[in-house]
């Protein structure tokens, strides 16, 4: 059995966890406090901290990482799904549905959106409502309208 690790990345919105093997990625999430804020990252998730830190930095846009989500087969096929939206852009949970082939399981593939263990690298972000509302983020509505605004073409300029 190999090796798991965990190590901790501090954004401008918030402390992420990243856990994860020589397999992959197994999990992305915000935390309120850290367990053991070293500094040291161990080797098996340096590719993960420095392509987020590009992220946040606004000089990535697509992550080239080995990922090992543990799901359902149906939530994997959701969380792979979700990988193909690009940045910048943002689909209904209903079209998520539809791209899954079947427009009745809205409600699993939302489950399964919320479900998402790897945030911002699996984009479950970028899924919003038919009216382009902000529904549903594990990780609180403020980051997901963060991260959409991070990621948006349109920059909102000062009016005064």
């Amino acid at each position: 059995m190999e090796a798991t690790y965990k190590t901790y990345l501090s954004t401008a919105i918030g402390y992420l966890e990243i856990v994860g093997d020589e397999a992959g990625i197994q999990s992305v999430t915000f935390v309120d406090r850290l367990e053991d804020p070293s500094e040291l990252v161990p080797e098996a998730l340096q590719d993960a901290v420095i392509q987020l830190k590009e992220y946040f930095q606004k000089e990535r846009t697509q992550f080239d990482l080995k990922l090992a989500p543990n799901g359902t087969p149906f939530r994997n096929e959701v969380w792979t799904e979700l990988q193909k939206i690009p940045f910048g852009k943002q689909i209904s949970y209903q079209e998520l549905a539809n791209r899954l082939g079947d427009p009745k399981v809205i409600r699993a593939a939302a489950s399964a959106n919320g479900k998402n263990p790897i945030a911002i690298i699996i984009p479950c972000h970028r899924v919003v409502g038919s009216d382009g509302s902000m529904v549903g983020y594990a990780s609180g509505i403020h980051r997901k309208k963060w991260l959409l605004a991070h990621e948006s073409p349109v920059r909102q300029g000062e009016l005064f």
